[in-house]
């Protein structure tokens, strides 16, 4: 039987579930629609260019890539991993400079990742605030009602 995670062994009953960031959410998502993005990068290049530098290293370094980007998912909630999404970002960029499409392509990726990381931030924001004010209103209510629902004319 698997060990449970730290989630699961301080969970208590009545214990509300703690929201997911939409912020890294969106990020990893981003992050792995760009995984795909260096796989088509990758066979383009290796269809256009594979002889110029060397089919091996074109495919290497291209799943290479794929891998740190579906890796660096798993470390967007972390401060230096949004540092590192950023820096992901820049190596698609650069990629143009093999492929000249790939600027057009990872300046739009780019502006994807930064609409996710500001709009995810702002509703993340947003849900701070709301849980602030649905923990105020179940304080004053403690039946779930405001006295009015159960009431008959």
């Amino acid at each position: 039987m698997a060990k449970p995670t730290k989630a699961q062994r301080e969970w208590r009953p009545g214990m509300p579930k703690k929201r997911r960031s939409i912020r890294v959410q969106f990020a990893s998502v981003v992050l792995l629609t760009e995984a795909f993005v260096a796989l088509f990068a990758t066979l383009a290049v290796f269809g256009l260019r594979g002889h110029e530098y060397g089919p091996g290293l074109v495919l290497g370094v291209g799943f290479g890539l794929m891998a740190v980007l579906v890796l660096a998912c798993a470390v967007v909630k972390r401060p230096w991993g949004m540092a590192i999404g950023w820096l992901l970002q820049l190596v698609l960029i650069a990629l143009g400079f093999v492929e000249p499409m790939m600027f057009v392509v990872g300046v739009l990726m780019a502006l994807a990742w930064w609409y996710a990381i500001r709009t995810g931030a702002r509703l993340d924001r947003e849900n701070v605030v709301r849980d602030r004010e649905q923990a105020e209103w179940e304080r004053l209510h403690p039946d779930g009602a405001d006295g009015e629902a159960g009431k008959t004319q």
